[in-house]
């Protein structure tokens, strides 16, 4: 018979450790993107900022480290300017595609 394991008992997750390389990260944002869900990219931000030090991106976007934890929290809701300043501290840029070629 099968253990069954409860999702309480699983460790969280994080991105962070796997976020070690500007492929990894563009993948990433790529997937968070798809998503369609504003949370879910201020939440992705908020790894990606982790991963390469929120000191660090917070100095290089021209807000503080408050602002920039809460404003990349999972279910935020950050004003464009907000991600734009990140995305370029991040060393990142939002691309528009073409959904049909």
């Amino acid at each position: 018979m099968t253990k069954r394991i409860k999702v309480a008992d699983l460790p969280e997750f994080d991105a962070t450790k796997y976020l070690d390389s500007e492929a990894a990260i563009a993948a990433y944002l790529t997937d968070i993107l798809e998503a369609k869900d504003p949370a879910l990219l201020a939440s992705a931000l908020g790894d990606i900022a982790r991963a390469r030090g929120m000191s660090e991106i917070a100095k290089a976007s021209g807000l503080t480290r408050e602002a920039l934890y809460k404003a990349l929290r999972p279910n935020a809701k950050p004003r464009y300017d907000t991600i734009a300043k990140v995305c370029e501290a991040l060393g990142v840029r939002l691309v528009a595609q073409a959904i049909h070629n």
